[in-house]
């Protein structure tokens, strides 16, 4: 370095940094940035940096070599495994080519990566779901988590309750902590949500109640995952006891992200104009004036979506009677 005249203060480690380094890195930057993700990314590329070689020089890594990974899981028929497998580590490439050249980081490790090895492995097709509750179904739903058949930590049905009737995202009910209510005004305040913008919905009051009917533990959460109660219940587990049900024939066929869509569709049926079922969702409107200019919280017209949301979920829940469970 002396020799082409270059300062040695930029010379740093003189060994490019690992496989290990890499995810290590990348995961520990997810926590940082409060991704609830980072758990899964841990996990998933835990497994596959034993697979490639912990002590491997990150750059030397081959498209090959990550292909011959997800190929028997594709082949087990783990096909969403091996795309989200594939996704880990294409993005802890992205993050190590970009993140070696911030100027802003102080980091003296360096991967010396040239390309992402993962960027020209094809992805799953996504199947766009088109699935939701009619009122029947809703009903039969609704009605089977109040009372289930068989035993279940009661969290989890109050938490999937709260999907239905809010229409947020999974991780953010499964992870409702006493700092996002305010039992005052009845809304519910995440400071950072998904598309990383804070976010904020007054609850209807059939959910406001259901709300303040449980006790938090002591950790401050409203549903803590019956394993380790320090911890939220993880989306996944929502999606399994889901599952599990459905497998039984007791709920209708329906997954979390369907909730969702049902509760679009039911909202819009009960009047609630689609600008402000998208800002009670959440959904990001890519339009300049609401990107950049309009600043307006339109917790008002929130409120008013919700009441009209709230009196036809009661109506729909009065004229509509359990419907028996399949045997």
């Amino acid at each position: 370095m002396i020799q082409k005249g270059r300062g040695i203060k930029i010379v740093g480690h003189t060994r490019p940094g690992t496989v290990a380094d890499l995810f290590e890195a990348y995961v520990k930057y997810l926590k940082a940035e409060g991704k609830p993700s980072w758990k899964e990314a841990e996990k998933g590329l835990n497994k596959i940096a034993d697979t490639l070689g912990r002590n491997r020089p990150a750059r030397e890594i081959e498209p090959e070599e990550i292909v011959e990974v997800l190929r028997p899981i594709y082949e087990r028929g783990k096909k969403s495994m091996a795309d989200h497998v594939r996704s880990y580590v294409h993005a802890a490439y992205n993050w190590g080519l970009k993140s070696e050249h911030d100027y802003r980081s102080a980091s003296q490790r360096r991967f010396r990566l040239v390309y992402n090895p993962a960027a020209g492995i094809p992805t799953e097709p996504k199947n766009v779901g088109t699935r939701w509750l009619d009122e029947d179904e809703f009903v039969r739903l609704y009605r089977w988590l109040e009372c289930p058949d068989t035993p279940v930590h009661p969290p989890y049905t109050r938490a999937v309750r709260i999907l239905m009737l809010t229409g947020q995202r999974v991780e953010e009910i499964a992870r409702l902590h006493v700092h996002n209510w305010d039992a005052e005004e009845r809304i519910i305040d995440w400071s950072k949500t998904k598309n990383g913008a804070p976010h904020a919905i007054p609850a209807p009051l059939i959910a406001a109640e259901l709300i303040e009917s449980i006790k938090p533990n002591e950790h401050g959460w409203f549903f803590p995952s019956a394993k380790d109660p320090t911890r939220p219940v993880s989306h996944g587990t929502l999606y399994t006891f889901m599952w599990r049900q459905r497998d039984r024939g007791v709920i209708p066929v329906v997954t979390n992200r369907d909730l969702r869509r049902t509760w679009k569709t039911l909202a819009g049926q009960a009047g609630v104009p689609k600008e402000i079922r998208d800002r009670i969702q959440n959904h990001a409107l890519q339009d300049v004036s609401s990107k950049n200019y309009d600043r307006w919280n339109y917790m008002r017209e929130k409120r008013a979506g919700m009441a009209k949301w709230d009196k036809f979920v009661r109506a729909m829940l009065a004229k509509k009677r359990p419907l028996r469970l399949v045997a």
